[in-house]
């Protein structure tokens, strides 16, 4: 029997034109405790989405009148919810695609229940853990980062991360000037599920240095210790600041 989710009932939308298959995982994630919501195409997964405002979404990159990647970049546009691609199609192209359209998984058909299911419950709990980043302030004269308010600020410009690049970010900003190891970058960003996937931080390091970076190709704040991992260097190491400490200082002046 499928395992139980607890407490909260989180919503899910199945987008999938193979009706066969939108049936069997409507019904074995209703059995697991999801209220499920589907759809045949990328159009009808929109007006639903709008409508309902599911907590995940589940979508096949294949479909009739918009693709999965269009309607990834669609709900991306208004919306930070987590996206999981489910797909045939496992070629490295078509994963990056997926990626790079802001899915934060990506798992192949046919799919193990219990996997999917575990990397589901993975994405809700990493989802819930990114409302309640540490209050940890970052600030220069080009950035500034606020990890509790999820809000990062280029040049006086607001920027725009996905919950998964974000979850990146904090991970390196929350270590800044050590360095974080691909491991331990898949396993605070993307789970266990994810030990093995040694593309996904490559792949979101790429897109969070062209949002954050003067120049991507030469990163001043998002350095590569190749073979190893990833580091955050501040440009200023005072701008880095704990909110509590910050609060402090406010209430004795």
């Amino acid at each position: 029997m499928a395992e139980k989710t607890p407490l909260k009932v989180y919503r899910v939308l199945i987008v999938d034109d193979d009706r066969s298959l939108l049936k069997m995982l409507r019904d074995q994630l209703e059995e697991a405790g999801y209220e499920v919501l589907v759809a045949e195409s990328g159009r009808e997964a929109l007006r639903v989405f709008f409508e309902y405002k599911p907590d995940l979404v589940i979508l096949d990159t294949r479909m009739p009148e918009m693709d999965g990647y269009t309607l990834i970049e669609r709900i991306r546009e208004v919306s930070d919810v987590p996206i999981m691609v489910l797909s045939a199609y496992g070629e490295e192209d078509d994963i990056v695609r997926g990626l790079e359209a802001g899915a934060d998984d990506y798992v192949l058909k046919p799919y193990r229940l219990r996997e999917l299911l575990a990397r589901l419950r993975a994405l809700l709990r990493r989802y819930k853990a990114y409302r309640q980043e540490p209050p940890i302030v970052y600030r220069d004269d080009y950035i500034q980062i606020d990890l509790q308010a999820r809000r990062v600020v280029k040049e006086g410009e607001e920027v725009h991360l996905t919950p998964t690049e974000f979850r990146l970010l904090a991970a390196l900003l929350e270590q800044a000037d050590q360095v974080v190891s691909n491991k331990e970058l898949l396993k605070r960003v993307w789970g266990w599920e994810h030990r093995n996937d040694l593309d996904y931080p490559r792949i979101y390091i790429w897109h969070l240095r062209r949002k954050i970076e003067p120049n991507p190709k030469r990163p001043t704040y998002i350095r590569t210790e190749y073979g190893v991992g990833y580091r955050f260097v501040p440009k200023d190491r005072k701008g880095l600041v704990h909110r509590y400490n910050e609060l402090m200082e406010e209430k004795v002046v």
